[in-house]
Protein backbone atom coordinates (compact mmCIF):
# COMPACT_ATOMS: atom_id res chain seq x y z
CA UNK A 1 0.00 0.00 0.00
CA UNK A 2 2.75 2.15 1.09
CA UNK A 3 4.94 1.70 -1.91
CA UNK A 4 2.30 1.86 -4.43
CA UNK A 5 -0.07 3.57 -3.41
CA UNK A 6 1.14 6.18 -1.48
CA UNK A 7 5.59 6.78 -2.58
CA UNK A 8 4.01 6.03 -5.81
CA UNK A 9 2.34 8.75 -6.40
CA UNK A 10 4.25 11.33 -4.49
CA UNK A 11 3.73 11.61 -1.00
CA UNK A 12 7.31 12.25 0.48
CA UNK A 13 6.40 12.80 3.98
CA UNK A 14 8.88 10.19 6.30
CA UNK A 15 6.56 10.22 9.08
CA UNK A 16 3.05 10.36 7.73
CA UNK A 17 4.87 7.54 5.33
CA UNK A 18 5.53 5.87 8.77
CA UNK A 19 2.62 6.19 10.08
CA UNK A 20 0.80 4.75 7.34
CA UNK A 21 2.70 1.65 7.68
CA UNK A 22 2.25 1.52 11.39
CA UNK A 23 -1.35 1.64 11.68
CA UNK A 24 -3.23 -1.35 11.17
CA UNK A 25 -6.10 -0.15 8.37
CA UNK A 26 -7.95 -3.47 8.88
CA UNK A 27 -8.95 -2.70 12.19
CA UNK A 28 -11.23 0.08 11.18
CA UNK A 29 -13.68 -1.58 8.93
CA UNK A 30 -16.14 -4.09 9.05
CA UNK A 31 -14.95 -7.97 9.00
CA UNK A 32 -16.32 -7.95 5.64
CA UNK A 33 -14.44 -5.63 4.17
CA UNK A 34 -10.79 -6.53 5.50
CA UNK A 35 -9.76 -8.22 2.71
CA UNK A 36 -10.01 -4.99 0.89
CA UNK A 37 -9.18 -2.52 3.86
CA UNK A 38 -5.36 -1.75 1.59
CA UNK A 39 -6.91 -1.03 -1.45
CA UNK A 40 -6.95 2.16 -3.30
CA UNK A 41 -10.26 2.86 -2.47
CA UNK A 42 -12.64 4.48 0.24
CA UNK A 43 -14.58 1.78 1.67
CA UNK A 44 -18.00 1.82 3.28
CA UNK A 45 -18.12 1.83 7.03
CA UNK A 46 -22.14 2.22 7.63
CA UNK A 47 -24.34 5.54 8.72
CA UNK A 48 -23.86 6.39 4.95
CA UNK A 49 -20.15 6.80 6.13
CA UNK A 50 -16.64 6.09 4.51
CA UNK A 51 -12.99 5.57 5.52
CA UNK A 52 -11.11 7.13 2.90
CA UNK A 53 -8.77 5.88 0.37
CA UNK A 54 -4.81 5.41 1.85
CA UNK A 55 -3.72 8.26 -0.36
CA UNK A 56 -5.95 10.63 0.46
CA UNK A 57 -5.69 10.00 3.95
CA UNK A 58 -1.94 10.62 3.58
CA UNK A 59 -2.28 14.03 1.29
CA UNK A 60 -4.51 15.20 3.44
CA UNK A 61 -2.07 14.98 6.33
CA UNK A 62 1.06 15.65 4.20
CA UNK A 63 -0.72 18.86 3.62
CA UNK A 64 -0.41 20.33 7.13
CA UNK A 65 2.73 20.33 7.11
CA UNK A 66 3.11 18.64 11.01
CA UNK A 67 6.31 18.66 12.55
CA UNK A 68 5.31 16.46 15.51
CA UNK A 69 4.75 19.47 17.80
CA UNK A 70 1.41 20.51 16.95
CA UNK A 71 -2.06 20.34 18.53
CA UNK A 72 -4.66 19.16 15.46
CA UNK A 73 -8.60 19.32 15.63
CA UNK A 74 -9.88 16.36 13.52
CA UNK A 75 -13.50 16.85 11.98
CA UNK A 76 -15.21 13.71 10.92
CA UNK A 77 -13.17 11.12 13.16
CA UNK A 78 -15.47 8.23 11.23
CA UNK A 79 -13.70 4.95 11.85
CA UNK A 80 -10.71 6.47 13.77
CA UNK A 81 -8.08 5.10 11.07
CA UNK A 82 -6.81 8.73 9.79
CA UNK A 83 -7.01 9.73 13.69
CA UNK A 84 -4.56 6.61 14.37
CA UNK A 85 -2.15 8.58 11.85
CA UNK A 86 -2.77 11.70 13.22
CA UNK A 87 -1.97 10.65 16.40
CA UNK A 88 1.33 9.47 15.38
CA UNK A 89 2.54 12.22 13.41
CA UNK A 90 0.91 14.75 15.74
CA UNK A 91 1.52 16.08 19.94
CA UNK A 92 -2.57 16.01 20.69
CA UNK A 93 -5.01 15.12 18.56
CA UNK A 94 -8.63 16.39 19.01
CA UNK A 95 -11.33 14.76 17.14
CA UNK A 96 -15.01 15.58 16.89
CA UNK A 97 -17.38 12.55 15.24
CA UNK A 98 -21.35 13.89 15.14
CA UNK A 99 -22.73 10.10 14.83
CA UNK A 100 -22.20 8.09 18.81
CA UNK A 101 -21.87 4.75 17.74
CA UNK A 102 -18.97 5.34 15.56
CA UNK A 103 -17.32 7.57 17.58
CA UNK A 104 -17.51 4.94 20.49
CA UNK A 105 -16.42 2.17 18.67
CA UNK A 106 -12.90 4.32 17.32
CA UNK A 107 -11.99 5.20 20.52
CA UNK A 108 -11.99 1.41 21.30
CA UNK A 109 -9.74 0.87 18.53
CA UNK A 110 -7.68 3.65 19.57
CA UNK A 111 -7.40 2.28 22.95
CA UNK A 112 -6.35 -1.16 21.99
CA UNK A 113 -3.72 0.65 19.90
CA UNK A 114 -2.33 2.97 22.79
CA UNK A 115 -3.11 6.36 21.55
CA UNK A 116 -3.57 7.99 24.67
CA UNK A 117 -2.93 11.03 22.79
CA UNK A 118 -6.35 11.68 21.30
CA UNK A 119 -9.41 13.23 22.60
CA UNK A 120 -12.65 12.36 20.68
CA UNK A 121 -16.17 14.24 21.11
CA UNK A 122 -19.09 13.57 20.35
CA UNK A 123 -21.07 16.72 18.36
CA UNK A 124 -21.53 19.47 15.54
CA UNK A 125 -18.31 19.23 13.97
CA UNK A 126 -18.75 22.69 12.01
CA UNK A 127 -18.59 24.30 15.46
CA UNK A 128 -15.10 22.93 16.01
CA UNK A 129 -14.04 22.95 19.61
CA UNK A 130 -13.89 26.99 20.75
CA UNK A 131 -13.17 25.33 24.17
CA UNK A 132 -9.81 23.65 23.12
CA UNK A 133 -8.69 26.46 20.29
CA UNK A 134 -6.62 27.78 19.26
CA UNK A 135 -4.85 24.66 16.64
CA UNK A 136 -2.09 24.42 14.91
CA UNK A 137 -3.58 22.41 12.54
CA UNK A 138 -7.27 21.69 11.52
CA UNK A 139 -8.41 18.63 9.10
CA UNK A 140 -11.58 17.99 7.97
CA UNK A 141 -12.88 14.58 6.63
CA UNK A 142 -16.59 15.69 4.88
CA UNK A 143 -17.23 18.46 2.33
CA UNK A 144 -19.08 21.30 2.83
CA UNK A 145 -20.34 24.40 0.57
CA UNK A 146 -17.68 26.81 2.26
CA UNK A 147 -15.03 26.70 4.67
CA UNK A 148 -16.97 27.21 8.13
CA UNK A 149 -15.47 30.38 9.59
CA UNK A 150 -16.47 29.17 12.83
CA UNK A 151 -13.10 26.60 11.97
CA UNK A 152 -10.97 29.25 10.92
CA UNK A 153 -11.34 31.11 13.79
CA UNK A 154 -9.98 28.38 15.97
CA UNK A 155 -6.43 27.82 13.53
CA UNK A 156 -3.51 29.49 15.27
CA UNK A 157 -1.11 31.88 14.03
CA UNK A 158 0.63 30.19 11.27
CA UNK A 159 -1.51 27.02 10.93
CA UNK A 160 -3.02 25.02 8.21
CA UNK A 161 -6.49 23.97 7.65
CA UNK A 162 -7.31 21.47 4.70
CA UNK A 163 -10.36 20.04 3.52
CA UNK A 164 -12.88 19.44 0.95
CA UNK A 165 -15.23 22.12 -0.58
CA UNK A 166 -17.55 22.33 -3.03
CA UNK A 167 -21.16 20.54 -4.52
CA UNK A 168 -22.13 17.10 -3.04
CA UNK A 169 -20.95 15.30 -5.38
CA UNK A 170 -17.57 16.82 -7.21
CA UNK A 171 -15.30 19.29 -4.43
CA UNK A 172 -11.96 20.35 -4.50
CA UNK A 173 -9.50 19.78 -1.41
CA UNK A 174 -8.02 23.50 -0.16
CA UNK A 175 -5.44 24.25 2.08
CA UNK A 176 -6.14 27.45 4.31
CA UNK A 177 -3.14 29.06 5.94
CA UNK A 178 -3.51 31.73 8.72
CA UNK A 179 -1.23 35.43 8.79
CA UNK A 180 -2.36 37.55 11.32
CA UNK A 181 -5.66 38.67 10.00
CA UNK A 182 -5.73 37.13 6.58
CA UNK A 183 -6.34 33.62 5.11
CA UNK A 184 -4.23 32.10 2.25
CA UNK A 185 -6.38 29.70 0.02
CA UNK A 186 -4.56 27.26 -2.01
CA UNK A 187 -6.12 24.40 -4.33
CA UNK A 188 -4.61 21.18 -3.90
CA UNK A 189 -6.46 18.62 -5.95
CA UNK A 190 -9.80 17.40 -7.24
CA UNK A 191 -11.69 14.93 -4.67
CA UNK A 192 -15.15 13.49 -3.60
CA UNK A 193 -16.26 13.44 -0.26
CA UNK A 194 -19.64 12.87 1.96
CA UNK A 195 -21.07 15.94 3.26
CA UNK A 196 -19.97 17.47 6.31
CA UNK A 197 -23.41 17.88 8.58
CA UNK A 198 -23.72 20.65 10.46
CA UNK A 199 -25.12 24.80 11.65
CA UNK A 200 -21.76 25.64 9.06
CA UNK A 201 -21.96 22.51 6.52
CA UNK A 202 -24.95 20.90 5.06
CA UNK A 203 -28.49 20.93 7.14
Amino acid sequence: MVGSQLVGRGIKNKAVLDAMRIVPRHLFVDEAFAGQAYGDSPLPIGEGQTISQPYMVAAMIEALGLTGSERVLEIGGGSGYQTAVLAIVAWKVYSVERINRMAVKARRILDGLHASNVVIRIGDGTLGLPAEAPFDAIIVSAASPEVPEALTRQLAEGGALVMPVGGENKQSLVRITKSGASLRRETLAGCRFVKLVGKHGWQ
